[in-house]
């Protein structure tokens, strides 16, 4: 194998934006898909019910207050 050989093959193996974008594409247009079906929807309402568990709110730890006033001017 030549060098000029070696180089091509390597240019043609190269990712490049457009196949990246391509891809991409794909990828959300499936997802898109998968969510309109009733296991996609059930997934989404799981999803959608620990978040809401999770934004109760934040506790303020002894670490948390000493950050705070050490920022204070």
């Amino acid at each position: 194998m030549t060098t000029k050989s070696k180089v091509a093959s390597s240019e043609e193996n190269k990712p490049s934006r457009r196949k990246f974008f391509i891809g991409a594409g794909a990828a959300v247009g499936a997802v898109a898909v998968a969510s309109q079906t009733p296991v996609g929807k059930a997934v989404i309402q799981e999803i959608a019910g620990t978040k809401a568990v999770k934004d109760v709110g934040q506790t303020m730890t002894a670490h948390m207050r000493k950050y705070y006033e050490t920022t204070l001017i």
